[in-house]
């Protein structure tokens, strides 16, 4: 239970928004609770509230493997860019899209595993988004060699312009693997006609 005289004032949910503004970065709930000096099932139900709050705000809630943080909201990208001078982010490749929605749909996944499903080396586009940051190295695989198992990361929500790994579009099982696809220039005059959108979404089954 918080007790802390100064925090009387505000509500838990204003508290942890407080906490997520000066984090540095995604924290886990359990550093939450204990900077609260309360459970981490009150984090989650506030963390809950705080996510209704912000639907249609200029911030969203991101959470990711139980880490969560307070990001600005995708669809505000080109504002924000303009705003502070920032080029547009580069658009992915078609090999990078697809390395990307293995890794996304099926993490943790090693490298190998990542060849196989798509049947050419992957070891150019893996540090590729590495670089951009949207998968990061999350542990090692408990198979002969050991090899690095990859996920995505809190970029990785950001630029797809969700606030969960949930929220991604279910796999049809009848596909052998999802895909990303990048909106182009062209397309519906709104949010995804921004050329660094991204939407993601399964392949349509031909016929």
């Amino acid at each position: 239970m918080i007790d802390n005289a100064t925090n009387t004032s505000l509500k838990i949910e204003h508290l942890i928004e407080s906490l997520l503004f000066v984090a540095e970065g995604p924290v886990s709930i359990a550093q939450i609770a204990a900077a609260l000096n309360t459970s981490p099932k009150q984090i989650k139900r506030a963390l809950l509230d705080l996510e209704n709050l912000y639907q249609d705000r200029g911030l969203q809630i991101q959470n990711l493997r139980g880490r969560v943080q307070l990001t600005t909201n995708p669809k505000a990208a080109s504002s924000i860019e303009q705003f502070l001078g920032l080029e547009s982010q580069q658009r992915l490749t078609s090999a990078a899209l697809e390395t990307l929605a293995i890794i996304a749909y099926r993490q943790p996944v090693t490298r190998p595993q990542i060849d196989g499903i798509r049947g050419v080396n992957s070891d150019s586009v893996i540090k590729n988004l590495i670089f951009k940051g949207l998968i990061e190295d999350i542990g090692r695989s408990e198979g002969p060699g050991r090899p690095i198992l990859y996920g995505t990361t809190s970029s990785f929500l950001q630029h797809f312009g969700i606030s969960s790994l949930k929220e991604l579009p279910p796999i049809d099982e009848e596909e052998d693997q999802p895909q990303i696809e990048q909106k182009s220039e062209g397309d519906d005059q709104n949010i995804e006609s921004d050329p660094q959108y991204v939407s993601m979404k399964l392949p349509e089954n031909d016929g």
